[in-house]
């Protein structure tokens, strides 16, 4: 569904170039869920930027289903670090806001977020504020909202970070059983090593700086199980091991 074509990334400082990305080519196929990690200031953050059309590519193309990503960027969902909820205005106002930006709050697309609203227990809090509700449910309301208008992509920056551990692996089990029950292809960026091997079908392991694809771990052998279910399996620290050496070296 997903192609990164010889992605290049070049910015331009006082001291000369700095290349944040060189030749980062890997794919995605529909449906699946893939996490990229890498040090930091290795330009994860900026592949996705590229892909949803924030910032351009100094070389290569991302293509979705064949055709160039910056000419579908209605079929994608963004979903940045912080879950930025409108603190003035409703949960209901906040996950329709999308559908108020596209001019799409007609019946069909307002039924929608109602079922989700339903399916994922907020809709009791539909008229509350964001201040109102814990973090988790504020991660769930900013999710709703990047699905109400329907995206077959979503790009996941970072998501999780800003909660606490506890509450973090929780809210990665609710947001990986949603994703899965909406069937979205989805491409993960973090830090955390574990994250990735929870939740994910591939994990895409990215150099220092510049950012290259350093390896690509196929994890379909935890198809079906939850995160929490693949934290206990007995091979999930083979996988963690075997990445963080790779980020280590």
């Amino acid at each position: 569904m997903v192609q990164f074509d010889h992605i290049q990334k070049t910015y331009q400082s006082p001291n000369g170039e700095i290349c944040a990305l060189k030749d980062i080519t890997f794919s995605v196929a529909e449906g699946d869920f893939v996490s990229i990690v890498g040090p930091s200031g290795c330009g994860k953050s900026t592949l996705l930027s590229i892909a949803v059309g924030l910032e351009q590519p100094s070389g290569g193309q991302v293509y979705l289903d064949g055709q160039p990503a910056s000419q579908a960027l209605s079929r994608m969902g963004y979903m940045p670090q912080r879950d930025e909820l409108f603190p003035w205005r409703s949960i209901w106002a906040n996950v329709t806001l999308g559908l108020e930006i596209r001019g799409q709050k007609d019946d069909a697309h307002l039924q929608r977020v109602e079922t989700l609203l339903n399916r994922y227990g907020l809709s009791g809090f539909r008229d509350k504020l964001p201040g109102q509700l814990s973090g988790g449910m504020r991660q769930r309301c900013a999710l709703i909202r990047t699905l109400a208008t329907d995206p077959g992509l979503l790009l996941l920056d970072e998501p999780f970070s800003a909660l606490d551990y506890q509450t973090r692996l929780h809210v990665s089990d609710d947001i990986h059983a949603m994703i899965r029950q909406e069937k979205k292809t989805a491409i993960l960026v973090t830090h955390d090593i574990s994250e990735s091997v929870s939740m994910s079908d591939q994990v895409v392991v990215l150099s220092a700086r510049p950012g290259r694809v350093k390896a690509v771990h196929d994890l379909s052998e935890f198809k079906g199980l939850s995160p929490m279910e693949r934290r206990e399996h007995p091979h999930f620290a083979r996988y963690f091991n075997s990445i963080w050496k790779e980020l280590e070296h």
